[in-house]
């Protein structure tokens, strides 16, 4: 399953499918029924040409041929039963007719069973590209339990320009949650490269300064080595979150991203940065410097990462979605039912759906966790 929070399709699914298929066989049955009891003034036969073309859209070729020729035997066994065979022209105009429409449906179908196969090959790279570039995360890390949605705002998509990484390092665990400015391929290409940027140097990195500098260094590498690529001029805003072992602390750092929630018990609030840093690959507009906030966060407690798709959703009115309240209404909810909780809310409450690619990281310390 990807990142996100999907369904697999369900029993109605399965119906419409079964339901196309049979659905040229009901309309041999059921002009041949009519064209039989109807007077003869009143002929059916004509809509037999109609069940190749339904053929096309869920048969193979051979199979939209296959129920063209039952047509065609259709046809000719109704004006056996009827006499017709005086009117040869109007016969052979008839089976004419179905022949040119079957000939029609299997090129239709023969492109569309392309397509399908090309489709089918390129959910398959794209399903290998997301395992690489977001690896689904792992449920724990160290003493913490790791909940994820992602959801990406393109049709069909399965990456887009938010992103996330979360590893287990010496001493401690290290999480990063970030969002490209911008969408489409160049939003997931920087995207990719601060990936990249982070898992070769979380390992090493001494502290969050130096990780956060890192992935400026990485973008900036990646656009001297390709200066026409799109990703050179997007900047991203990223929160790098550190979890010290044998230390019931979260150390912070922002660049530009929204202020992560940070649940103590039944009270919810807002991760305050006094001096939070420019969006990565925007530094040079400033003098440099990482401020790390550091927080309680002991056992029981939850910090929730999330990305602007989540906090800018509006409603019909134009309100934004009021996560803290609706964290608030969450807290005694398993920590493992708020992302999906968090999707179906964000769904009901946005105009029209989810316009933003949408990720949430929740961190979770268990209150039997020491």
């Amino acid at each position: 399953m990807p990142a996100g929070q999907r369904g697999r399709p369900g029993a109605p699914a399965r119906a419409q499918f079964n339901l196309g298929r049979a659905l040229p066989f009901l309309v041999l049955v059921l002009t041949f029924a009519l064209d039989l009891v109807t007077p003869d003034r009143e002929r059916f036969d004509r809509l037999l040409v109609a069940a190749p073309a339904l053929a096309a859209v869920t048969w193979s070729v051979r199979g939209t041929v296959a129920i063209g020729l039952l047509a065609v035997a259709a046809r000719v066994l109704l004006g056996g039963i009827r006499g017709d065979f005086a009117a040869a022209p109007e016969l052979v105009a008839n089976l004419t007719v179905i022949a040119g429409v079957t000939a029609a449906a299997a090129w239709v179908s023969r492109v569309r069973t392309r397509y399908e196969r090309d489709m089918r090959e390129l959910t398959a790279v794209a399903e290998v590209v997301q395992r690489v570039v977001l690896r689904p995360l792992p449920p724990h890390l160290g003493r913490f339990d790791l909940h994820l949605l992602y959801v990406a705002a393109a049709a069909k998509a399965r990456i887009g320009g938010d992103f996330y990484e979360a590893v287990r390092v010496p001493g401690a665990v290290r999480v990063m949650l970030g969002d490209v400015q911008g969408k489409g391929l160049g939003a997931v290409e920087t995207a990719s490269v601060l990936l990249g940027s982070f898992r070769a140097a979380v390992d090493t990195a001494a502290d969050l300064p130096a990780l956060a500098d890192r992935l400026e260094e990485g973008l900036a590498r990646y656009g001297a080595w390709d200066p026409d690529s799109d990703a050179a001029e997007r900047f991203a805003t990223v929160v790098l979150v550190e979890l010290p072992d044998g230390q019931d602390v979260a150390r912070l750092l922002s660049c530009g991203h929204p202020a992560p929630l940070l649940q103590h018990g039944r009270e919810v609030g807002t991760v305050r940065f006094a001096d939070p840093s420019l969006p990565v690959n925007l530094a040079g507009l400033a003098a440099s410097h990482h401020r790390v906030e550091e927080v309680p966060f002991g056992p029981g407690d939850r910090l929730l990462l999330y990305t602007d798709g989540v906090s800018e959703t509006r409603d019909r009115t134009g309100a934004f979605y009021p996560l803290e309240l609706r964290l608030r209404g969450w807290v005694r909810e398993p920590a493992d039912a708020v992302p999906a909780l968090l999707h179906k809310d964000l769904t009901a409450y946005g105009d029209g759906g989810l316009d933003d690619d949408v990720a949430a990281v929740l961190v979770a310390y268990p209150p039997d966790t020491r």
